[in-house]
């Protein structure tokens, strides 16, 4: 099969539960409805997102030689994303999160990185960096092997070419993030942080300052989501914010990834930056009415619908 995307980074199993009213007391022991374990890591995720919108994807990462290993790959299978590029690594642990869902509160995580320490360059399939129209990286920052300058020299290679490159981070490892990310802004056509990930990064509170530090780094477009607050886009000549969707709140867990694999098929439609706004913004509500990161995301045609029949709120400025 040949693709459309590469998805490249981390991959997560996830156990996860549906929300309870708090967090337990010490020994206490809190039931709730159900707990699950399902497909995580941005990578992984937006892959099966975007095979969902009809895009050819194929993933690479890496995972151990376990249970956990075993869940993602045929997770990654069944859902018709090409895994052609999963690598297992003997006697390391896959990565997995345990997500404490709280009414009314964000997310809490417990989590370990597993193989994904180890994923480079070298790992990817030639043949997908020849197919794809767009590279997108999930992960940064728990990839301490991508921080490389051949990772730079790839990416300048492929744009060189016509292929986009899109960049999400993860907040991991040693801070000085600034000068880990500096190097690869420059090659980066899209990148997608959320407000929190882009204070830590610049230490600037503003979104719209933390857009244009990544811009003023080299960054072509930069996307910066804000939750329930929406998202922020700003690109030569163009800023636009949008809000949400409005659908039922269950559980955050990927959204963010969906947001991502939205915002690449907007990409791939050949959509303007407006309206690959929208399909990331539909993609990430979608997400939201489920505990896990991608049970409840929509398919093209349930998206295409739901962007039919509401209206996101876009204000350019």
């Amino acid at each position: 099969m040949e693709i459309d995307c590469l998805c490249m980074g981390i991959l997560f199993a996830d156990v996860t539960c549906t929300p309870i009213p708090r967090v337990p007391n010490e020994g206490e022991l809190i039931v709730v409805e159900q707990i699950q374990l399902a497909l995580g890591g941005c990578a992984s995720n937006t892959a099966l997102d975007l095979v969902k919108l009809g895009v050819r994807v194929g993933v690479s990462g890496c995972v151990g030689e376990d249970a956990f290993g075993r869940v993602i790959v045929e997770a990654l299978e069944k859902g018709g994303v090409d895994t052609r590029g999963v690598h297992t690594i003997p006697g390391k642990p896959s990565a997995c999160t345990m997500i404490i869902n709280v009414q009314g509160q964000d997310r809490r995580f417990i989590s370990t990185p597993g193989a994904n320490t180890l994923f480079a360059v070298d790992h990817v399939p030639g043949e997908w960096l020849q197919q794809a129209k767009v590279i997108y990286v999930g992960g940064y920052f728990m990839l301490p092997k991508l921080e490389t300058e051949e990772t730079v020299e790839l990416f300048r290679r492929v744009r060189a070419a016509g292929v986009k490159t899109v960049v999400d981070v993860v907040l991991f490892g040693p801070e000085n993030y600034w000068d880990r990310l500096a190097p690869l802004l420059p090659e980066i056509d899209v990148f997608v942080p959320n407000d929190h990930e882009g204070a830590v990064i610049t230490g600037l509170k503003d979104p719209l300052d933390q857009a244009n530090r990544f811009r003023d780094a080299g960054a072509k477009t930069v996307v910066i989501t804000m939750g329930s607050r929406g998202s922020l886009l700003v690109t030569d000549g163009l800023r636009v914010r949008a809000g949400v969707y409005p659908v039922e709140f269950v559980g955050g867990a990927g959204s963010g990834d969906a947001f991502d694999a939205g915002f690449i098929a907007g990409m791939l439609a050949g959509e303007d930056p407006a309206g690959c706004l929208r399909w990331g913004s539909a993609l990430g509500a979608s997400c939201v009415r489920s505990i896990t990161t991608t049970d409840s995301v929509f398919t093209g045609p349930e998206a295409e619908q739901f962007m039919r029949e509401k209206e996101l709120p876009l204000e350019v400025f």
